[in-house]
């Protein structure tokens, strides 16, 4: 018997062996393609203004809307644990809302306010802002509608007012989310003009029109009143057009490029950063973190390793950077 097995493994002649690169962790680690690391990470939070405000956001569990009394611990705590880069969305009161969101721009415009608090604060963080009308319309869409249009020529006035009220609080990246032609350009113009060429761009360049928005658009009540966002958000079904949509953010001065979902997504991620030789970001949108939420609430996955491994497949993919709500769970992983 002893002979037999012999004589038949001595048959099977094969020069190349995959598993010998993963035979022990030391070679595993050592030929690992792919790292993922807390500096890839952004973090999205929510604001409101008030005071004593951490209101969890029901169908986004662990996810708060924070007044900034609150989220000054908050970032204290993320920054121990490594994390330091944060997009910040607020959530506008109904009764501030109007049809060309004047309140975005406004001086006691109290998210304005958190942008200039948080850099006196903690100089170290980078934040990232939303560049959209959708917070601020009464029309709950991202550029100004008209008679049933989204028109986009007009929009893009509103987004520069926006755009550079940010720049003027500090913020350190734009992040233009509305899918207007042309307004990478426009806000490039503004910044320049008005003495921000260091303030980045950030382009939401390929975000579609996804099923994964839900719990994101309850934690602004920021849907739509009427109709949807399909004559300016990208058809899921399309990944040569996110080719056009990036060349031209491209060309007209942004910095990065988003794609916006992310898991769905991974080959329009990867298509660009083969295609573009700046830095490629996707976003861990909120429906793609609920269903790990409620899967390992349910024990139906394990928590840490299903987070690790989407975000990993991002990275993989070509994401330099990820928004993502797991951030600072993960880095607190990490940090353990």
């Amino acid at each position: 018997m002893l002979n037999f097995v012999k004589q038949n493994s001595q048959a099977i002649k094969m020069h190349i062996r995959p598993r010998r690169n993963r035979k022990n962790a030391v070679i595993r680690n050592m030929v690992e393609e792919t790292n993922l690391g807390v500096e890839h990470l952004i973090y999205p939070l929510f604001l409101q203004d008030g005071k004593g405000i951490k209101q969890e956001i029901k169908s986004l569990p662990n996810n708060f809307r924070w007044s900034l009394d609150q989220l000054l611990p908050e970032i204290d705590s993320c920054i121990r644990s490594g994390l330091k880069q944060f997009v910040l969305f607020p959530a506008i009161a109904e009764k501030l809302k109007d049809k060309v969101a004047s309140h975005s721009y406004a001086d006691d415009n109290f998210y304005l306010h958190v942008i200039r608090e948080l850099k006196e604060r903690f100089p170290e963080i980078v934040l990232m802002s939303d560049v959209a009308m959708d917070p601020y319309s009464s029309d709950g869409h991202d550029g100004l509608v008209k008679n049933g249009e989204i028109v986009n020529d007009e929009t893009l006035i509103i987004l520069g007012k926006m755009a550079l009220a940010q720049a003027q609080a500090g913020i350190d990246i734009l992040g233009p989310s509305d899918m207007m032609d042309g307004r990478v350009g426009y806000l490039r113009d503004v910044l320049d003009e008005n003495d921000f060429t260091n303030v980045s761009i950030m382009s939401y360049t390929a975000k579609y029109a996804s099923a994964f928005y839900g719990p994101f658009r309850d934690a602004l009540d920021s849907a739509p009143k009427s109709g949807d966002k399909k004559t300016y958000q990208m058809n899921p079904a399309n990944k040569r057009e996110a080719l056009l949509e990036a060349q031209l953010d491209f060309e007209e001065g942004a910095d990065m490029l988003m794609v916006k979902p992310a898991l769905c997504y991974l080959d329009v991620i990867h298509l660009l950063k083969e295609n573009f030789n700046i830095p490629i970001t996707a976003y861990n949108v909120s429906g793609e973190c609920a269903m790990v939420y409620a899967a390992s609430q349910n024990g139906w996955l394990n928590y840490e390793a299903t987070m690790s491994e989407m975000l990993l497949s991002m990275r993989r993919a070509g994401a330099d950077g990820i928004l993502t709500y797991f951030a600072k769970d993960f880095a607190e992983m990490v940090k353990r």
